[in-house]
């Protein structure tokens, strides 16, 4: 069962095992090897519950399923080469052929690691794609029948150029935007060379639903997955930036309030030593001397809205007095006496 959550940028930074460092860059040479490695008829498959694995990327898994667990030590002891297809429905336990998506990455394992808590975690790396044909065996685990995915190679285009310049850009972009990413994955991002992988190893990592991971995955065409990725990225930038700015406004209301707050408390305590009255001390004589008067029930209620405003006021506003003075004058008119309630 792969545990593993939302893959960031944070994972895609250099990995190192016995005997070899992986850093999960590559060259436009080393992704026409793999494209053109020739893949067996038949692959031991992994099924993936939350992530979709793209082909030059190095990710984590944490496999729980006994069925996932044996056949990832058996790789390992011999050919190291399995699928891996993400399901449909993470809820499913045992997947077959229809909860499968059909396009899945060959990987290789590069290494597993039986963890403190039990677990076992696998590092993988995606190879090239391919079509889920058949299912061709249940036990121990899942194999099934495969063929090579149809992939053109994109044509380095003036328009495909700007693209691939205008996603790294974006890429960035979203890294500054996001605190909690590393600078190693802004280091990566400027230091891929092919546009293929490029575009891999941003889907990887974007942080949008496990559909559009897999529809970027099983596009045939790098300029279509190209203009996909663009939309998302660009989403994504919106959102961050929203976020951002909402955030802004709540820290600057905050400021605000608490400056107010701060200054209000050091007027009052002046006032206290001057030996003046503070502006809760008004507020009450205010509110004493109202009750005292014998004024119409229509005068009373409009005292107490006017009391009410006068206490919303910041004591250190121009308006506060102006306020102050009204409501003294409310009190000092003459009202009839004879007019009672």
């Amino acid at each position: 069962m792969s545990k593993f959550e939302t893959f960031d940028f944070s994972q895609a930074i250099p990995i190192v095992a016995e005997d070899t460092e992986f850093f999960p860059l590559l060259t436009q040479e080393d992704e026409d090897n793999m494209a053109n490695a020739e893949i067996p008829e038949a692959l031991s498959i992994l099924p993936l519950r939350n992530t979709v694995l793209f082909p030059g990327v190095v990710i984590p898994i944490t496999v729980g399923r006994d069925k996932s667990i044996k056949l990832v030590k058996e790789a390992y002891k011999g050919s190291k080469t399995i699928g891996v297809v993400s399901q449909k429905d993470m809820t499913v336990e045992d997947p077959g052929f229809e909860e499968l998506n059909k396009v899945g990455t060959v990987a290789h394992i590069i290494k597993v690691l039986q963890m403190p808590d039990g677990n076992t975690t696998v590092i993988i790396q995606g190879k090239q794609r391919f079509n889920l044909l058949e299912i061709v065996g249940t036990e121990p685990y899942l194999k099934a029948r495969v063929e090579k995915f149809n992939e053109a190679k994109p044509k380095m285009t003036k328009h495909f150029k700007a693209t691939i310049s205008t996603l790294k850009e974006m890429a960035l972009q979203i890294i500054q935007l996001s605190p909690n990413l590393p600078s190693e994955a802004g280091i990566a991002i400027k230091n891929i060379e092919s546009p293929s992988f490029l575009i891999n190893f941003i889907s990887s990592n974007i942080n949008v639903e496990m559909t559009k991971k897999q529809e970027l995955l099983q596009i045939p065409k790098v300029e279509n997955r190209a203009k996909l990725l663009l939309e998302l990225l660009t989403t994504e930038i919106q959102m961050l930036e929203l976020k951002h700015q909402i955030q802004n406004k709540v820290r600057v209301d905050l400021d605000k309030q608490q400056r107010d707050y701060f200054l209000n408390q050091q007027l009052k305590t002046i006032q206290e030593e001057l030996g003046g009255n503070t502006p809760d001390l008004e507020l009450e004589e205010l509110k004493k001397r109202g009750k005292s008067k014998k004024w119409s029930l229509e005068v009373e209620k409009h005292f107490t809205k006017e009391l009410e405003k006068l206490s919303r006021i910041n004591p250190a506003a121009a308006d506060y007095s102006v306020q102050l003075n009204y409501l003294e004058l409310l009190l000092d008119l003459p009202w009839n006496d004879n007019n009672k309630r």
